[in-house]
């Protein structure tokens, strides 16, 4: 999630408004407009962004860290849940095991990424037009 919609969906969730939030952290509602809107982020002062983390109970770390993803995109949760069960799985393994799974799962991911390359190069070249066939001409 990137830093223009954790500001945005936190402020929501919180149930305030721009100018709510404004007057609570020193962070003019035209600037934290703008933050929000992406039109300015890259001007954003870590001050300002301290001071809005103030406003929202919320520490630095919680703000960089998943945790806003998994609070906003409920499939996150069911994402990462999965990544993290299959990776302990594997690394639960003894080790020659581990690297043989680990190596099937490389050549997968090879044949995946070649497979769609060939599907998109497919998609992007232009559709060959059909040969004109010679007329035949009637016998008179």
């Amino acid at each position: 999630m990137d830093l223009v919609l954790k500001l945005r969906e936190l402020r929501r969730f919180r149930g305030l408004s721009q100018k709510d939030v404004g007057r609570l952290s020193g962070v003019g509602e035209k600037t934290l407009s703008s933050f929000e809107t992406g039109e300015r982020i890259e001007t954003m002062k870590i001050g300002q962004l301290r001071a809005l983390l103030m406003v929202y109970n919320m520490t630095e770390e919680d703000f960089f860290s998943d945790k806003l993803d998994e609070m906003f995109d409920p499939t996150y949760i069911r994402v990462s849940t999965r990544l993290d069960e299959i990776t302990a799985r594997i690394t639960d393994l003894p080790e020659h095991l581990r690297d043989a799974a680990l190596d099937t799962i490389a050549q997968m991911l090879d044949a995946i990424t070649l497979a769609t390359a060939a599907q998109t190069r497919r998609r992007s070249s232009p559709v060959p037009l059909p040969t004109a066939l010679p007329l035949r001409h009637a016998a008179a």
